[in-house]
Protein backbone atom coordinates (compact mmCIF):
# COMPACT_ATOMS: atom_id res chain seq x y z
CA UNK A 1 0.00 0.00 0.00
CA UNK A 2 1.47 3.45 -0.86
CA UNK A 3 2.79 4.74 2.09
CA UNK A 4 1.03 8.34 1.86
CA UNK A 5 -2.10 6.78 1.02
CA UNK A 6 -1.88 4.37 4.10
CA UNK A 7 -1.40 7.13 6.86
CA UNK A 8 -4.52 9.19 5.49
CA UNK A 9 -6.38 5.79 6.04
CA UNK A 10 -5.11 5.23 9.52
CA UNK A 11 -5.59 8.85 10.43
CA UNK A 12 -9.55 7.91 8.94
CA UNK A 13 -9.46 4.85 11.01
CA UNK A 14 -8.56 6.92 14.43
CA UNK A 15 -11.30 9.76 13.14
CA UNK A 16 -13.84 7.30 12.97
CA UNK A 17 -12.20 5.72 16.48
CA UNK A 18 -12.80 8.74 17.91
CA UNK A 19 -15.67 9.91 16.43
CA UNK A 20 -18.05 7.01 16.92
CA UNK A 21 -16.87 5.13 20.51
CA UNK A 22 -18.10 8.48 22.46
CA UNK A 23 -21.20 8.40 21.10
CA UNK A 24 -22.27 5.15 23.92
CA UNK A 25 -21.00 7.12 26.94
CA UNK A 26 -23.06 10.67 25.89
CA UNK A 27 -25.88 9.25 24.09
CA UNK A 28 -28.13 11.24 26.56
CA UNK A 29 -27.09 14.57 24.34
CA UNK A 30 -29.31 12.57 21.55
CA UNK A 31 -31.72 10.43 22.93
CA UNK A 32 -31.92 12.33 26.20
CA UNK A 33 -36.00 11.78 26.56
CA UNK A 34 -36.22 8.50 24.79
CA UNK A 35 -33.39 7.13 27.08
CA UNK A 36 -35.57 8.15 30.30
CA UNK A 37 -38.60 6.51 29.35
CA UNK A 38 -36.68 3.47 28.03
CA UNK A 39 -34.93 3.26 31.41
CA UNK A 40 -37.49 3.77 33.53
CA UNK A 41 -35.44 6.98 35.20
CA UNK A 42 -35.40 10.44 36.40
CA UNK A 43 -33.18 13.04 35.19
CA UNK A 44 -30.61 12.56 38.79
CA UNK A 45 -30.45 9.47 37.57
CA UNK A 46 -29.68 10.10 34.06
CA UNK A 47 -26.89 12.77 35.20
CA UNK A 48 -25.58 9.68 37.87
CA UNK A 49 -24.40 7.91 34.73
CA UNK A 50 -22.38 10.92 33.69
CA UNK A 51 -20.93 10.99 37.15
CA UNK A 52 -20.05 7.19 36.91
CA UNK A 53 -18.20 7.55 34.01
CA UNK A 54 -16.29 11.02 34.66
CA UNK A 55 -14.81 9.26 37.77
CA UNK A 56 -13.60 6.59 36.01
CA UNK A 57 -11.84 8.67 33.55
CA UNK A 58 -10.26 10.87 35.79
CA UNK A 59 -9.33 8.04 37.90
CA UNK A 60 -8.10 5.85 34.46
CA UNK A 61 -6.02 8.59 33.01
CA UNK A 62 -2.70 8.18 34.78
CA UNK A 63 -2.29 4.84 34.52
CA UNK A 64 -3.61 4.22 31.50
CA UNK A 65 -1.12 6.84 30.08
CA UNK A 66 1.42 4.68 31.88
CA UNK A 67 0.66 1.08 30.43
CA UNK A 68 0.02 2.79 26.60
CA UNK A 69 3.65 3.71 26.92
CA UNK A 70 4.67 -0.04 27.69
CA UNK A 71 2.09 -1.94 24.71
CA UNK A 72 1.47 -0.88 21.11
CA UNK A 73 -1.37 1.38 20.41
CA UNK A 74 -2.43 -1.15 17.99
CA UNK A 75 -3.32 -3.24 20.63
CA UNK A 76 -5.03 -1.02 23.04
CA UNK A 77 -7.24 0.78 20.47
CA UNK A 78 -8.38 -2.61 19.35
CA UNK A 79 -9.03 -3.87 22.59
CA UNK A 80 -10.84 -0.78 23.73
CA UNK A 81 -12.94 -0.07 20.16
CA UNK A 82 -14.61 -4.00 20.76
CA UNK A 83 -14.58 -4.29 24.37
CA UNK A 84 -17.14 -0.52 24.02
CA UNK A 85 -18.77 -2.40 21.37
CA UNK A 86 -19.79 -5.09 23.66
CA UNK A 87 -20.42 -3.31 26.33
CA UNK A 88 -23.01 -1.33 24.06
CA UNK A 89 -24.72 -4.54 23.07
CA UNK A 90 -25.02 -5.33 26.79
CA UNK A 91 -26.50 -2.17 27.39
CA UNK A 92 -28.99 -2.81 24.64
CA UNK A 93 -30.04 -5.90 25.23
CA UNK A 94 -30.98 -4.57 28.95
CA UNK A 95 -31.94 -1.46 29.73
CA UNK A 96 -31.88 -2.15 33.28
CA UNK A 97 -30.21 0.66 35.14
CA UNK A 98 -28.59 -1.26 37.85
CA UNK A 99 -26.67 -3.02 34.63
CA UNK A 100 -25.88 0.54 32.78
CA UNK A 101 -24.28 2.02 35.90
CA UNK A 102 -21.98 -0.46 35.72
CA UNK A 103 -21.71 -0.50 31.92
CA UNK A 104 -20.68 3.16 31.85
CA UNK A 105 -17.96 3.07 34.81
CA UNK A 106 -16.34 0.29 32.77
CA UNK A 107 -17.15 2.46 29.59
CA UNK A 108 -14.35 4.84 31.42
CA UNK A 109 -12.11 1.68 30.79
CA UNK A 110 -12.79 1.21 27.03
CA UNK A 111 -12.76 4.92 26.40
CA UNK A 112 -10.48 6.93 28.81
CA UNK A 113 -8.13 3.83 30.20
CA UNK A 114 -5.98 3.13 27.60
CA UNK A 115 -7.56 4.11 24.39
CA UNK A 116 -7.46 7.95 24.77
CA UNK A 117 -3.71 8.44 25.07
CA UNK A 118 -3.03 5.85 22.97
CA UNK A 119 -5.25 7.04 20.35
CA UNK A 120 -3.05 10.90 20.65
CA UNK A 121 -0.05 8.71 20.77
CA UNK A 122 -0.92 6.80 17.22
CA UNK A 123 -1.70 9.86 15.79
CA UNK A 124 1.55 11.45 16.51
CA UNK A 125 3.10 8.15 15.06
CA UNK A 126 1.44 8.24 11.97
CA UNK A 127 4.05 11.12 10.70
CA UNK A 128 7.09 12.84 11.54
CA UNK A 129 7.76 15.66 13.54
CA UNK A 130 6.86 18.20 10.56
CA UNK A 131 3.32 17.40 10.33
CA UNK A 132 2.22 17.08 13.40
CA UNK A 133 -0.47 19.64 13.49
CA UNK A 134 -2.01 19.19 10.10
CA UNK A 135 -2.24 15.37 11.21
CA UNK A 136 -4.23 16.26 14.51
CA UNK A 137 -6.07 19.03 12.60
CA UNK A 138 -7.00 16.35 9.90
CA UNK A 139 -8.02 14.08 12.57
CA UNK A 140 -10.19 16.42 14.53
CA UNK A 141 -12.25 17.45 11.57
CA UNK A 142 -12.46 13.76 10.33
CA UNK A 143 -13.92 13.36 13.82
CA UNK A 144 -16.38 15.94 14.02
CA UNK A 145 -17.73 14.35 10.73
CA UNK A 146 -17.69 10.69 11.37
CA UNK A 147 -18.91 11.71 14.74
CA UNK A 148 -21.93 12.99 13.16
CA UNK A 149 -22.30 10.54 10.57
CA UNK A 150 -22.51 7.64 13.41
CA UNK A 151 -25.39 9.54 15.18
CA UNK A 152 -27.19 10.09 12.07
CA UNK A 153 -27.64 6.66 10.62
CA UNK A 154 -27.92 5.81 14.41
CA UNK A 155 -31.33 8.31 14.32
CA UNK A 156 -32.16 6.69 10.65
CA UNK A 157 -32.17 3.47 12.68
CA UNK A 158 -34.22 4.81 15.53
CA UNK A 159 -37.06 6.01 13.55
CA UNK A 160 -37.21 2.66 11.84
CA UNK A 161 -38.31 1.23 15.50
CA UNK A 162 -41.84 -0.19 16.33
CA UNK A 163 -41.65 1.23 20.07
CA UNK A 164 -39.30 3.50 22.04
CA UNK A 165 -37.73 0.39 23.13
CA UNK A 166 -36.89 -0.74 19.65
CA UNK A 167 -36.25 2.42 18.69
CA UNK A 168 -33.54 2.89 21.11
CA UNK A 169 -32.16 -1.08 20.89
CA UNK A 170 -31.69 -0.21 16.73
CA UNK A 171 -29.96 3.49 17.43
CA UNK A 172 -27.72 1.85 20.00
CA UNK A 173 -26.72 -1.52 17.66
CA UNK A 174 -25.74 1.31 14.34
CA UNK A 175 -23.17 3.01 17.22
CA UNK A 176 -21.68 -0.07 17.95
CA UNK A 177 -21.73 -1.64 14.75
CA UNK A 178 -19.90 2.11 13.66
CA UNK A 179 -17.54 1.23 16.75
CA UNK A 180 -16.52 -2.41 15.59
CA UNK A 181 -15.77 -0.97 11.97
CA UNK A 182 -13.30 1.20 13.42
CA UNK A 183 -12.18 -1.36 15.39
CA UNK A 184 -11.44 -3.46 12.80
CA UNK A 185 -9.72 -0.45 10.97
CA UNK A 186 -7.18 0.12 13.39
CA UNK A 187 -6.31 -3.68 13.64
CA UNK A 188 -5.56 -3.77 10.47
CA UNK A 189 -4.23 -0.21 9.37
CA UNK A 190 -1.80 0.28 12.37
CA UNK A 191 1.62 -0.48 12.91
CA UNK A 192 2.33 -2.00 16.37
CA UNK A 193 5.76 0.38 16.23
CA UNK A 194 6.19 1.74 12.80
CA UNK A 195 8.53 -1.45 12.17
CA UNK A 196 11.03 0.09 14.07
CA UNK A 197 13.33 -1.75 16.61
CA UNK A 198 13.13 -0.31 19.91
CA UNK A 199 16.33 0.72 21.22
CA UNK A 200 17.37 0.13 25.12
CA UNK A 201 16.97 3.61 26.33
CA UNK A 202 14.08 4.26 24.50
CA UNK A 203 12.13 1.74 26.44
CA UNK A 204 9.85 2.86 29.10
CA UNK A 205 10.98 2.63 32.21
CA UNK A 206 8.96 3.52 35.89
CA UNK A 207 11.76 5.95 36.93
CA UNK A 208 11.49 8.14 33.68
CA UNK A 209 7.65 8.45 35.08
CA UNK A 210 9.41 10.50 38.23
CA UNK A 211 11.76 12.59 35.85
CA UNK A 212 8.78 13.56 33.79
CA UNK A 213 6.50 14.66 36.94
CA UNK A 214 9.32 16.96 37.20
CA UNK A 215 9.55 18.50 34.28
CA UNK A 216 8.04 21.83 34.08
CA UNK A 217 6.88 21.60 30.41
CA UNK A 218 4.48 18.61 31.55
CA UNK A 219 2.85 21.33 33.52
CA UNK A 220 2.74 24.15 31.27
CA UNK A 221 1.47 21.53 28.45
CA UNK A 222 -1.09 20.76 30.85
CA UNK A 223 -2.37 24.30 31.51
CA UNK A 224 -2.09 24.83 27.92
CA UNK A 225 -4.87 21.41 27.35
CA UNK A 226 -6.97 22.80 30.05
CA UNK A 227 -6.83 26.60 28.79
CA UNK A 228 -7.90 25.53 25.20
CA UNK A 229 -10.58 22.63 26.54
CA UNK A 230 -11.59 25.24 28.98
CA UNK A 231 -12.85 27.67 26.49
CA UNK A 232 -13.50 24.98 23.49
CA UNK A 233 -16.12 23.91 26.00
CA UNK A 234 -17.35 27.42 27.32
CA UNK A 235 -17.95 28.46 23.76
CA UNK A 236 -21.49 27.13 24.28
CA UNK A 237 -22.38 29.58 26.70
CA UNK A 238 -22.82 32.16 23.70
CA UNK A 239 -26.00 30.21 23.11
CA UNK A 240 -27.68 31.58 26.10
CA UNK A 241 -26.42 34.64 25.89
CA UNK A 242 -27.86 34.91 22.37
CA UNK A 243 -31.46 34.64 23.50
CA UNK A 244 -31.04 36.13 26.59
CA UNK A 245 -29.21 39.22 26.31
CA UNK A 246 -28.87 39.65 22.14
CA UNK A 247 -32.63 38.66 21.73
CA UNK A 248 -32.40 35.61 19.21
CA UNK A 249 -34.82 33.16 19.37
CA UNK A 250 -34.15 29.66 20.55
CA UNK A 251 -34.42 28.65 16.87
CA UNK A 252 -31.85 31.26 15.63
CA UNK A 253 -29.76 30.63 18.35
CA UNK A 254 -29.54 26.86 17.80
CA UNK A 255 -28.06 27.88 14.29
CA UNK A 256 -25.38 29.62 15.42
CA UNK A 257 -24.93 26.69 18.12
CA UNK A 258 -24.88 24.23 15.29
CA UNK A 259 -22.04 25.78 13.21
CA UNK A 260 -19.95 26.43 16.65
CA UNK A 261 -20.67 22.99 17.60
CA UNK A 262 -20.14 21.38 13.89
CA UNK A 263 -18.79 23.12 11.12
CA UNK A 264 -16.10 24.86 12.82
CA UNK A 265 -14.26 21.42 13.02
CA UNK A 266 -13.06 21.86 9.69
CA UNK A 267 -11.16 24.73 10.36
CA UNK A 268 -9.12 22.25 12.53
CA UNK A 269 -6.86 21.24 9.15
CA UNK A 270 -6.26 24.75 8.57
CA UNK A 271 -4.70 25.27 11.72
CA UNK A 272 -2.49 22.26 11.00
CA UNK A 273 -1.45 23.55 8.14
CA UNK A 274 -0.75 27.61 9.90
CA UNK A 275 1.02 25.27 12.18
CA UNK A 276 3.41 22.95 10.34
CA UNK A 277 3.75 24.86 6.99
CA UNK A 278 3.69 28.79 7.98
CA UNK A 279 4.88 29.26 11.33
CA UNK A 280 6.44 25.99 11.64
CA UNK A 281 5.67 25.75 15.11
CA UNK A 282 2.24 24.60 16.96
CA UNK A 283 3.32 26.50 20.48
CA UNK A 284 3.73 29.94 18.22
CA UNK A 285 0.15 28.84 16.66
CA UNK A 286 -1.03 29.45 20.02
CA UNK A 287 0.73 32.48 20.98
CA UNK A 288 -1.26 33.83 18.38
CA UNK A 289 -4.88 32.03 18.87
CA UNK A 290 -4.89 32.83 22.65
CA UNK A 291 -3.81 36.50 22.39
CA UNK A 292 -7.60 36.32 19.72
CA UNK A 293 -9.43 34.46 21.57
CA UNK A 294 -8.69 37.25 24.79
CA UNK A 295 -9.47 39.65 22.77
CA UNK A 296 -12.45 38.68 21.24
CA UNK A 297 -13.97 37.10 24.54
CA UNK A 298 -13.00 40.41 26.73
CA UNK A 299 -14.53 42.39 23.46
CA UNK A 300 -17.57 40.67 23.65
CA UNK A 301 -18.55 42.51 26.67
CA UNK A 302 -18.04 45.69 25.13
CA UNK A 303 -19.92 45.20 22.10
CA UNK A 304 -22.10 48.50 21.04
CA UNK A 305 -25.93 47.99 20.31
CA UNK A 306 -26.03 49.95 17.50
CA UNK A 307 -23.70 46.62 15.51
CA UNK A 308 -27.07 44.75 15.27
CA UNK A 309 -28.37 41.54 16.20
CA UNK A 310 -27.02 40.01 13.35
CA UNK A 311 -23.27 41.45 13.37
CA UNK A 312 -23.41 40.77 17.49
CA UNK A 313 -24.47 36.74 16.57
CA UNK A 314 -21.96 36.61 13.98
CA UNK A 315 -19.17 38.25 16.39
CA UNK A 316 -20.20 35.32 18.66
CA UNK A 317 -19.23 32.64 16.36
CA UNK A 318 -15.58 34.16 16.79
CA UNK A 319 -14.28 32.53 19.92
CA UNK A 320 -15.96 29.41 18.72
CA UNK A 321 -13.87 29.39 15.39
CA UNK A 322 -10.50 29.88 17.21
CA UNK A 323 -10.99 28.01 20.18
CA UNK A 324 -11.40 25.01 17.99
CA UNK A 325 -8.75 25.47 16.37
CA UNK A 326 -6.74 25.41 18.88
CA UNK A 327 -8.21 22.59 20.75
CA UNK A 328 -8.57 20.48 17.73
CA UNK A 329 -4.16 21.46 18.06
CA UNK A 330 -3.96 21.30 21.52
CA UNK A 331 -2.18 17.31 22.11
CA UNK A 332 -0.10 17.95 18.70
CA UNK A 333 2.29 20.42 20.73
CA UNK A 334 4.24 17.60 23.18
CA UNK A 335 6.73 17.40 20.35
CA UNK A 336 8.00 20.50 20.98
CA UNK A 337 8.09 19.61 24.88
CA UNK A 338 11.23 17.83 24.83
CA UNK A 339 9.43 14.79 26.42
CA UNK A 340 10.49 11.15 25.15
CA UNK A 341 8.34 9.99 23.15
CA UNK A 342 8.45 6.63 25.47
CA UNK A 343 6.59 8.60 28.20
CA UNK A 344 4.18 10.38 26.07
CA UNK A 345 1.40 8.91 26.86
CA UNK A 346 1.57 9.35 30.41
CA UNK A 347 2.22 12.92 29.49
CA UNK A 348 -0.79 13.19 28.16
CA UNK A 349 -2.53 11.23 30.62
CA UNK A 350 -1.47 13.83 33.31
CA UNK A 351 -1.97 16.73 31.06
CA UNK A 352 -5.74 15.03 30.45
CA UNK A 353 -6.41 15.12 33.85
CA UNK A 354 -5.61 18.26 34.30
CA UNK A 355 -7.51 19.58 30.97
CA UNK A 356 -10.72 17.98 31.46
CA UNK A 357 -10.65 19.66 34.95
CA UNK A 358 -13.25 22.33 33.48
CA UNK A 359 -15.62 19.68 32.91
CA UNK A 360 -16.05 19.26 36.57
CA UNK A 361 -16.86 22.64 38.19
CA UNK A 362 -17.13 25.48 35.21
CA UNK A 363 -20.64 24.71 34.93
CA UNK A 364 -21.74 24.85 38.37
CA UNK A 365 -19.48 28.02 38.81
CA UNK A 366 -20.66 29.75 35.58
CA UNK A 367 -24.39 28.23 36.12
CA UNK A 368 -24.30 30.29 39.74
CA UNK A 369 -23.15 33.44 38.69
CA UNK A 370 -26.30 32.81 36.30
CA UNK A 371 -28.57 32.63 39.22
CA UNK A 372 -26.55 35.31 40.84
CA UNK A 373 -26.56 38.14 38.83
CA UNK A 374 -28.82 37.11 35.84
CA UNK A 375 -27.09 38.21 32.44
CA UNK A 376 -24.77 40.21 34.44
CA UNK A 377 -23.34 37.02 35.03
CA UNK A 378 -21.86 36.92 31.21
CA UNK A 379 -19.53 39.45 32.35
CA UNK A 380 -18.34 37.32 35.20
CA UNK A 381 -18.21 34.17 32.64
CA UNK A 382 -16.07 36.24 30.06
CA UNK A 383 -13.52 37.83 32.06
CA UNK A 384 -13.36 34.91 34.14
CA UNK A 385 -12.49 32.79 30.16
CA UNK A 386 -10.18 35.61 29.20
CA UNK A 387 -8.28 35.27 32.37
CA UNK A 388 -7.98 31.45 31.21
CA UNK A 389 -7.20 32.99 27.24
CA UNK A 390 -4.00 34.92 29.21
CA UNK A 391 -3.30 31.69 31.21
CA UNK A 392 -2.81 29.41 27.97
CA UNK A 393 -1.04 32.53 26.35
CA UNK A 394 1.47 32.36 28.93
CA UNK A 395 2.44 28.58 29.09
CA UNK A 396 2.21 28.59 25.18
CA UNK A 397 5.05 31.77 25.32
CA UNK A 398 7.17 29.22 27.79
CA UNK A 399 6.70 26.14 25.88
CA UNK A 400 7.92 28.38 22.64
CA UNK A 401 11.13 30.03 24.09
CA UNK A 402 11.97 26.61 25.57
CA UNK A 403 11.13 24.91 22.08
CA UNK A 404 13.04 27.40 20.11
CA UNK A 405 15.98 27.92 22.54
CA UNK A 406 17.10 23.97 22.27
CA UNK A 407 16.18 24.28 18.40
CA UNK A 408 18.61 27.10 17.84
CA UNK A 409 21.25 24.46 19.37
Amino acid sequence: MNPTFKKYLTIFALALSGGSIYTLPYIKYVFYDTQLEVMGITNTQSGFLISMYAIGCILSYIPGGIITDKISPRKALSFSLFGTAVLGMIYAFSFNYIVSLVVWLLFALTTAFVFWTSLLKAIGMAGDSEEQGRLYGIYYAGNGITGAIVNSLALKAFSMGSSPRESLFLAVTVMCVGITIAGILVYFLLDDQKGEKIADEDKFKFDAVGRLLKSPMLWCFSLVVFSGYAIFSSTSYFTPYLTNVVGLSVEESGVYAIIRSYFFYLLAPIGGYLADRVLRSTSKLFLILFAILAGTICGAMFLPASMGITAISVYTLLPGAFGLMLYGLVFSVVRELGIPLKVAGTAIGVASIIGYMPDFFFSALFGSWLDAYGNNGYNFIFTFLTSVAVVGFICSLIIYLSWNKKRAL
